[in-house]
């Protein structure tokens, strides 16, 4: 039982983590706290994301599942969007 939930949880820290080296270096926002700012507020994201699929797994049980067991689309989607609503009022430039 201890495996499936580290699971899922090393699988939200990841996708967490992709999405802040993606929106800090590719994308290249002014976010407030920089690379640590945008890694805490992805994971706080995809966190969120997670326990918004848990409680709306039936609206989007379409979507693709990873073993069968975790839907990574919606902790990508809420990093996004925590992410950008963050470095839009985020004032470090």
């Amino acid at each position: 039982m201890f495996n499936y939930y580290f699971n899922i949880g090393l699988i939200y820290f990841i996708v967490g983590f992709t999405v802040a080296l993606f929106f800090y270096f590719i994308l290249k926002k002014p976010i407030l706290g920089r690379f640590w700012g945008t890694l805490v507020i992805a994971l706080v994201g995809s966190f969120l994301g997670g326990i918004i699929e848990f409680f709306f797994a039936d609206l989007i049980e379409k979507l693709t599942n990873i073993n069968n067991s975790v839907n990574i689309f919606p902790p990508i989607i809420t990093s996004f969007i925590i992410i950008w609503c963050f470095s839009l009022v985020s004032k470090d430039k």
